[in-house]
């Protein structure tokens, strides 16, 4: 009888190693994968620099000029002016005034199809 006992310990306790190694791979694997998987990319800066041509409480408008913004070495092809708006948030710096006439270098991010100025700089 206690050797029947022995046996049917052994078996118990080989089953719940075997277990035990079967279900410790997958989740190792499965942190490798979390840990693989990046996350997503933060949205890209771009520069533009122009004249202001209105200023809101929380928005204002520039007129860039042909060849006046770069977005990572990209530069606009289309001739004439090009007025974009830029939202402003409480995490924008401004340094200087905002005011019709101005001068500007305006560092921007895309937010869901809106320009918000990350930092303004006016001259």
């Amino acid at each position: 009888m206690k050797h029947a006992s022995r046996v049917a310990f052994s078996l118990l306790a080989f089953v719940f190693f075997v277990s035990a190694m079967g279900i410790l791979p997958m989740s190792a694997r499965a942190k490798k994968q979390q840990a693989s998987q990046e996350p997503a990319p933060a949205a890209q800066t771009q520069t533009v620099s122009g004249k202001i041509a209105s200023v809101d409480k929380a928005s204002f408008t520039l007129n860039v000029t042909s060849g006046a913004a770069s977005a990572q070495s990209k530069q606009f092809t289309n001739a004439g002016p090009k007025s974009m708006t830029f939202q402003i948030d409480k995490n924008t710096t401004i340094d200087g005034q905002l005011k019709v006439g101005a001068t500007a270098d305006v560092t921007y991010r895309q937010d869901n199809g809106a320009n918000v100025a990350i930092s303004v700089h006016v001259s």
